[in-house]
């Protein structure tokens, strides 16, 4: 991890950009943490729109927890800002662009194609990134993930133990696949539905929380579309990892 530039926000978090090898990303750390206090850490998952134009939200979601004593951190996906475009993942998009603006169902074959290249990319970079962070004196366990494409939190709250606890957000397209990776989840799960998402099958989301295999799992569905995610609910998010990770 090579960090490129750093900068305090409100309240004395520091927020530092990072190189890890071609991954760019952003760690957040509040400033209260130290290597004798380390702070427990939340990996924020966002959509593939490059982190320049997602940096409002993470950044304000970042503050919101580093006021609850975490750290954040967050990095570029797969063929998203600067990072180099994969064709078929390209090709895929104007599928599914293309199937919407016609008012056709969106196939199996268009979400596989779109969805899981970017899983199985991202999921080890995730994990490289992490092992990074928690070698940071400041930060600690325990971890969990935020948000972001729902399938890339499935497999890595299966594949990575050190994910205790995820917040997900049932707002994009799930392969059939990883219904059955859903079945060997296990830590708590907090999961936001926004009941009038344009973009998302509702019928799939009730059906993906149903086959989450954690004992412990909750599903908040709120009126309104992708975008109207109440700040409540962001409330309630938080006070879940606060009972998880604290």
């Amino acid at each position: 991890m090579r960090f490129t530039s750093e900068q305090r926000l409100d309240d004395g978090v520091l927020e530092r950009e990072f190189t890890l090898g071609e991954i760019p990303g952003i760690v957040w750390t509040p400033a209260s943490a130290s290597a004798s206090e380390p702070a427990p850490l939340i990996l924020l998952g966002h959509p593939p729109l490059g982190l320049g134009r997602m940096y409002p939200r993470l950044v304000a979601r970042a503050l919101h927890s580093a006021a609850d004593g975490f750290a954040t951190a967050t990095i570029e996906l797969p063929g998203s800002g600067d990072r180099p475009r994969w064709p078929a993942v390209e090709q895929a998009r104007a599928d599914l662009r293309r199937a919407m603006q016609a008012g056709e169902p969106v196939t199996d074959e268009i979400v596989d194609a779109l969805v899981l290249p970017l899983v199985e990319k991202a999921v080890p970079e995730w994990q490289a990134a992490l092992d990074a962070l928690l070698a940071l004196p400041e930060i600690g366990g325990p971890v969990g993930y935020s948000g972001g494409v729902i399938s890339i939190g499935v497999r890595l709250a299966v594949v990575e133990p050190r994910i205790s606890a995820a917040v997900l957000f049932a707002g994009s397209f799930v392969p059939r696949a990883m219904f059955e990776e859903a079945r060997q989840v296990t830590v708590p799960l907090h999961v936001l539905l926004q009941w009038d998402d344009e973009g998302n099958d509702r019928q799939a989301s009730l059906d993906l929380f149903d086959a989450f295999g954690s004992e412990e799992k909750s599903l908040h569905a709120h009126l309104g579309g992708h975008t109207g995610v109440p700040q409540f609910a962001g409330d309630a998010a938080a006070r879940f990892f606060t009972r998880q990770l604290t």
